[in-house]
């Protein structure tokens, strides 16, 4: 029951999580300069790296078009439904098939308290469990990032633990926390 070797479309009323791909790479490229995504998703290490995307769009059309093909990782773009804007990505990846685990990741640009994130991880780990039939999802968040904690707790997931002093970011040391979600949290949530 565990593919990750194909991407399905997933509809949201807010959002629609598609497969991403090559094409994707000149508008994700713009995204990823978004100073806010780069300091919360820890791409970069002082305030002055902010607006310097770490890849050209040339290096992530190659990436995209390799994670498509890759089978532990299932990738997607976040297209807001009411505009169809691309507004940022998702993903489950680091699949461990032996324990029916992976993690997710999800980030947004200028796409903020709207609940299209919320959305977005919903719809995700809505597919690791009732796709691809997954027993536990992770993710790592900074610590000075609350807003992305409270939307992983609205889906279900718990602190399981800290990471202390995980990123170096403007010469201060940032934890990173350690979140979960089992099947069984899922199904209790949702009644699925």
């Amino acid at each position: 029951m565990t593919d990750f070797t194909t991407t399905p479309t997933l509809t949201g009323d807010l959002v629609v999580l598609r497969p991403a791909g090559r094409a994707d790479a000149p508008r994700l490229h713009e995204l990823l300069g978004d100073p806010e995504v780069s300091r919360l998703t820890g791409s970069v290490h002082a305030t002055e790296e902010l607006t310097a995307v770490p890849w050209t769009v040339e290096e992530l059309e190659e990436i995209y078009e390799r994670w498509a093909r890759a089978d532990d990782r299932v990738v997607w773009v976040v297209v807001e439904r009411s505009s169809g804007t691309v507004v940022g990505e998702a993903l489950l990846l680091d699949h461990d098939p032996e324990n029916r685990s992976c993690g997710f990741r999800v980030w947004l640009s200028g796409a903020r308290d709207r609940g299209l994130g919320t959305e977005a991880t919903r719809l995700a780990v809505g597919h690791a469990f009732d796709g691809l039939g997954l027993h536990r999802v992770q993710l790592e968040v900074y610590d000075f990032n609350p807003r992305a904690r409270r939307v992983y707790e609205k889906v279900g997931f718990v602190h399981e633990g800290t990471q202390r002093e995980a990123l170096l970011f403007d010469g201060e040391w940032i934890d990173a926390h350690v979140m979960g979600i089992l099947e069984q949290d899922w199904r209790a949530l949702t009644g699925r």
